[in-house]
């Protein structure tokens, strides 16, 4: 090739290449512009979705200051009645007898009832009657146009226990109790009898269908009668009061103070089929000791006689039990606080526990017994069967339905008088005590036994694996850094 071919050739590559990068601005540009169209295009699609939402309504709708609603009276009852009796259950429907037979009692624990009367009628109405001072209807101080008994019935945290004037213990606390059974019954009837009148006041669903009135004179007789219906609006068509629930409650609430006098009346429609006589009056002047004699009748005992008490501690309150240690049964731990049963415990139960192992544990070193040393609170209850009940000014429950109670108070007054009373009687029964030590011991020594023979089947079941050299058992008991191989 000529030099001046060679020069051409390379002359004309030069050509090409100044070309590309020109090629190469050009199509910058282009797409330059192609960008900035699209750009332009998601701008536009973009506002038009804006202004599409800004059109379509928000999810959940609007939420201002005219949305915030204020329930007022017993409305917050009606609306969510599980916050205050447990449910709209069957359960739930017997606690609104409950909350107005301890009323009746809260007055018979004061000292001003001496008898409650507790009818079921054929309609579906109940209805508890005592012979206390009556709830008071004259004029509120702070409604003046409400009287007293008005106020009662239809305020939520009203009531006379708050404070320690009219009641020294209560099961009655926040005021909400016969409230709460008046806004979730169809029809409450209320007759006050005081200073020799008879007033009276009806509501439907927690409405008072008129002031309080005055409808006889000259009436020698004194108290609070309550009769009610519970609302199917609330507990469902057919609800109604079990004639066997309501007397085992009605019972058990005269086992719980033997000063006060309980007459159960029936129809005989209600009864059919049932163990629940028509008329029956309670009255048990020893309380727990005949509960409990009446619950374990037939059964074996440790013991031959139950260790029951009662006693007062300065500042605390008061505590009353009855306890068997049964041979062949589970036992059962039933307690109470001011007459409220607390089927979930609580401290109380705590207390208690805590005094009967003590107890144990010390009658055991006088004796010499080293094997009482392995013996804890549940080895001291197990096949006991329990009763307790405390009376505590100021009861602190977990809930409106006080299922459990929760003042350390509770734990201290147990612990302590049930305590002393069980160090006495095991000093002075040696023969029983020793007898049913060695009962309480032999639980304990079974229980350990059942646990070392659990861990044995455990680590034996490890023992049998037979895993390939490569494997070997999982050492490590936490999860990370382990590997299961199937």
């Amino acid at each position: 090739m000529s030099p001046r071919r060679f020069a051409a050739k390379n002359s004309s590559k030069s050509v090409k290449k100044s070309k590309a990068p020109a090629r190469a601005a050009a199509k910058g540009k282009a797409g330059k512009k192609s960008a900035g169209q699209d750009d332009l295009f998601a701008a536009s699609k973009s506002t038009k979705a804006a202004e599409k939402s800004a059109k379509a309504p928000k999810r959940g709708g609007e939420y201002g200051a005219h949305h915030i609603e204020v329930l007022e009276g017993l409305e917050p009852v009606r609306r969510r009645p599980g916050m205050y009796v447990g449910g709209t259950d069957e359960r739930a429907l017997h606690h609104l007898f409950a909350e107005v037979i301890d009323n009746a009692m809260d007055e018979a624990i004061a000292g001003h009832a001496t008898f409650i009367e507790v009818d079921m009628e054929a309609d579906g109405f109940i209805s508890v009657m005592d012979n206390g001072r009556g709830i008071p209807v004259e004029a509120h101080p702070k409604f003046k146009k409400k009287s007293a008994l008005e106020v009662i019935m239809t305020t939520l945290h009203a009531g006379g226990k708050f404070h320690h004037e009219v009641y020294e213990t209560s099961g009655g606390l926040h005021g909400v109790g016969v409230s709460v059974a008046n806004a979730l019954s169809e029809v409450l009837e209320v007759e006050v009898s005081r200073g020799g009148e008879l007033y009276k006041q009806t509501y439907k669903r927690g409405t008072p269908q008129g002031p309080v009135k005055l409808v006889q004179k000259g009436v020698k007789r004194r108290g609070t009668r309550i009769r009610l219906r519970p609302d199917p609006q609330i507990f469902g068509e057919g609800a109604s009061f079990k004639a066997p629930r309501v007397f085992r409650m009605t019972k058990a609430k005269a086992y719980l103070f033997g000063g006060v006098e309980i007459r159960w009346t029936c129809d005989k429609s209600l009864t059919k089929g049932t163990d629940v006589p028509e008329e029956a009056t309670f009255h048990f002047e020893n309380g727990l000791r005949d509960y409990l004699t009446q619950e374990i009748e037939g059964q074996t005992l440790v013991n031959a006689e139950p260790f029951f008490g009662s006693a007062e501690k300065k500042g605390l309150g008061k505590a009353e039990w009855a306890i068997a240690w049964t041979a062949d049964h589970d036992g059962f731990f039933n307690s109470y606080c001011n007459t409220i049963p607390t089927p979930e415990g609580g401290t109380h139960e705590n207390g208690l526990r805590s005094a009967l192992v003590r107890g144990l544990k010390a009658h055991g070193e006088r004796m010499g017994n080293k094997r009482a040393a392995v013996i804890t609170a549940e080895d001291a209850v197990v096949g006991a069967a329990i009763m307790l009940s405390v009376f505590i000014r100021d009861p602190e429950f977990q809930g409106q339905t006080k299922d459990r109670l929760a003042n350390s108070e509770a734990a201290r007054l147990a612990d302590s008088v049930v305590g002393d009373a069980f160090e006495h009687w095991l000093a002075g029964n040696t023969l029983e005590a020793n007898k049913l030590l060695d009962w309480v011991v032999d639980r304990a020594e079974e229980r350990l036994r059942r646990r070392q023979e659990k861990d044995i089947a455990r680590k034996s079941a490890v023992r049998k694996l037979r895993l390939p050299g490569k494997l070997a058992d999982c050492s490590a008991s936490a999860a990370a850094g382990s590997e299961l191989f199937l």
